[in-house]
């Protein structure tokens, strides 16, 4: 005799072929999304344009005017946004274009050092901290060389 309480939650005790090949292929999905993501990232300076990211939300959200201020109240107000927002857009330009990273990382590098004067000591010192070490990350980034173990031997 089953329980119709569990088996209407879902947490049924019989492990069912189906039950198994759901599992299997969701399984399947999964290692396959994880392998995509991790060719992708490989491709590209994905930690450099993270760290960008981070630090231009961190800019932003230190922050302390209204978006409205900022728009009317002239370059003091709105700097923080614009330094912000730059650092963020060059992080995704760095993930989607990787062919620009030298001037994204160059110019991202130049803002983060801008936002220390401008914009609350650039997020109180972390955002440009983040994104000088992003700008960096980025610059210097070279496509990965294969291992030895992975050469084909000449034999």
């Amino acid at each position: 005799m089953t329980n119709t309480l569990t088996d209407d939650l879902g947490f049924s005790s019989d492990s069912g072929p189906e039950k198994v090949r759901r599992a299997h292929r969701l399984g399947t999905l999964l290692a396959a999304g994880r392998s995509w993501f991790r060719a992708w990232r490989r491709t590209r300076p994905f930690w450099g344009a993270l760290w960008l990211i981070v630090a231009g939300a961190w800019i932003i959200y230190w922050m302390s005017f209204d978006i409205g201020i900022a728009l009317t109240g002239g370059w003091s107000y709105s700097a923080g946004y614009v330094m912000g927002g730059s650092l963020i857009m060059f992080g995704l330009v760095t993930w989607l274009a990787p062919h620009y990273k030298s001037l994204s990382g160059i110019v991202a590098f130049l803002i983060a050092l801008g936002a220390f004067p401008t914009a609350n000591l650039g997020g109180f010192v972390l955002g440009s901290v983040l994104g000088i070490i992003g700008g960096s990350m980025i610059w210097s980034w070279g496509e990965k060389k294969p291992r030895p173990s992975d050469r084909v031997s000449g034999g």
